[in-house]
């Protein structure tokens, strides 16, 4: 239903202008449901003031924006520009400062035979928004006559990206000159008719954003051209609209600049509007300059539709002592055979028809460092992805990459578990990997040969706190410093006929150096097993058995 408008006297006077007789109203036949609702509101509003802002090139969506008229002329937009102008034209002839001698059947002919005929003034305020009149990407000049074909060219943007959508939201973007055009409008007004009765009644600080009517005009056209509902959505589609002339009030725009912005229907704070009224009342300020500058050219339109990113999360096996966690390339030269986020990431971004991809794991492994036993696990943040993949689709891609058609890269890493997660997965992993535990087994060589009561105090030992400083072959790309890290418990597995070789297995704090902690990095961490043992000790083989991670199961 249209929005009440308060009646409120207007003080030029003329009784008539608080009167119409049915019988005088000029029949209009397009949407006379919609125009009899609108002829109700529009009644109610001040001629004088009216005529001054079409006068100063406002809109006739603007100026109902402005009074607070609102309602049909969003949801339903079958009435013509020429239409509304009529409706107008009606309370513009009661005004007789105005109009002499012309009936309003005659003025609202005559009005609308221009209006058809001469194509309609960039709006002052909105800059064509509401007129549904911008330039497209080439440039060119592009006037839509409705909502709905504005929602037709929105529409042909999304079919054409491919995207496959349940819903979506939308988004509008409009340039801050909109804004301060809207307030230098209202500054005049208030100067002008600020003292009169129906001022603060009818003419609202807080009517509706040129954005949020936006919103409103195109919305359902969108949703029925699209045969989904717009509702909270990870995919968005966003109109980017922007001016050649950015912000031509800077004093305007200084003086407000630390007020916050409101949400319609929320009204001005009291020290906004203090800081407004003393720009009106500063004679040199640019924004009270009236009538506004002529617009010669509406806004450009960039109409965009993303998807957020999604994540597909799972724990990955790495077999190859040659093959890096992420893209290694160093002067230009690539280290290692490949890499795991390329491996798994390049096989899932064209299956899932993003843009990009980024990988992201719970730690990681040098690059002749094995991952067995669970996994790592890891997630892949898919951008802009067209198809959120199904779950049968999710296990052809496992299947792909434990399969690859390439025999050396399906022998260097595999996946399990991989699955479909939420933006929670990418926060339990963050969380988890500051808890986690994780097992290595590791080959060591100890410069004298191993003894019974090395066993024993290697596996007596249980949460030993070690100091560790940034290992030398680092410390070119991390911060030098000292960190306490935990380790849980070790035991000693004797090699046949070796008593200088060991294989030892550990449990550690997640972010313990293990190489480090086994030789000692020149005594940079302390204890050691060399320090420990009483000998010298180098590690020759590394694997990652488990990486214990209650935050993030993907079994």
């Amino acid at each position: 239903m249209l929005n009440e408008v308060e009646s409120a006297e207007v003080s030029n006077g003329d009784e008539e202008a608080q009167m119409i007789s049915v019988s005088e109203e000029p029949p209009i036949t397009a949407g006379d449901e919609v125009i009899q609702a609108l002829r109700e509101g529009v009644r109610l509003l001040p001629p004088q003031a009216v005529k001054d802002l079409l006068s100063i090139g406002v809109c006739v969506q603007c100026i109902f924006r402005l009074f607070g008229v609102h309602g049909h002329n969003y949801s339903c937009f079958s009435i013509l520009q020429s239409n509304l102008y009529a409706v107008l034209g009606e309370l513009i002839y009661l005004d007789k400062q105005i109009l002499d001698n012309t009936s309003p059947k005659e003025y609202s002919i005559r009005h609308s035979s221009k209006d058809s005929e001469i194509e309609p003034p960039i709006c002052s305020i909105c800059l064509g928004i509401l007129q549904f009149f911008y330039y497209d990407d080439k440039e060119q000049p592009v006037r839509k006559n409705c909502p709905h074909d504005l929602a037709a060219s929105i529409s042909e943007v999304v079919k054409t990206e491919g995207h496959q959508i349940d819903n979506f939201s939308f988004e509008v973007s409009i340039p801050p000159i909109i804004v301060e055009n809207e307030q230098a409008v209202r500054f005049y007004m208030e100067s002008k008719y600020g003292s009169e009765p129906w001022f603060h009644n009818t003419f609202r600080p807080e009517c509706i954003s040129v954005k949020d009517a936006l919103k409103l005009y195109v919305v359902t056209p969108l949703a029925m051209s699209l045969d989904i509902q717009s509702s909270p959505s990870s995919f968005h589609v966003r109109l980017t609209y922007s001016h050649a002339k950015a912000s031509s009030r800077t004093n305007f725009s200084e003086g407000i600049q630390d007020s916050k912005r409101r949400k319609a229907g929320e009204k001005m704070c009291s020290d906004t509007k203090k800081s407004l009224h003393g720009l009106l009342e500063d004679e040199s300020s640019e924004c009270c300059k009236l009538p506004l500058e002529k617009v010669s050219q509406p806004c450009s339109l960039s109409i965009t539709c993303y998807r957020k990113p999604i994540y597909i999360g799972g724990r990955y096996l790495k077999y190859s002592r040659n093959v890096s966690q992420t893209r290694w390339i160093i002067d230009d030269e690539r280290m290692g055979e490949a890499s795991v986020e390329e491996i798994i990431g390049g096989t899932i971004r064209p299956m899932c028809r993003g843009d990009n991809y980024k990988f992201h794991a719970a730690g990681r492994e040098d690059i002749d460092v094995r991952m067995l036993g669970s996994g790592r696990p890891f997630l892949v943040e898919v951008q802009n992805a067209r198809i959120v993949p199904s779950e049968v689709a999710i296990n052809d891609i496992e299947e792909k990459i434990n399969n690859c058609k390439k025999v050396l890269l399906s022998s260097m890493v595999r996946v399990k578990s991989l699955k479909v997660v939420g933006t929670h997965g990418w926060a339990l992993m963050r969380e988890g990997e500051m808890e986690k535990q994780k097992q290595y087994a590791a080959i060591v060589w100890i410069s004298r040969p191993l003894e019974d009561e090395d066993l024993q105090n290697i596996c007596a030992l249980k949460e030993m706190k070690i100091s560790q400083k940034t290992p030398i072959r680092v410390l070119h790309r991390r911060s030098p410093l000292e960190r306490e890290k935990i380790i849980h418990w070790m035991k000693i597995e004797r090699l046949a006929e070796s008593s200088q070789y060991f294989l030892l297995h550990l449990c550690t704090q997640a972010g313990t150096y293990i190489k480090e902690f086994v030789h000692g990095d020149l005594g940079r961490t302390y204890p050691n097993i060399g320090s420990i043992l009483g000998c010298m000790a180098e590690i020759l083989q590394l694997d990652v058995t488990d990486v214990k991670m209650d935050g993030f199961n993907t079994d």
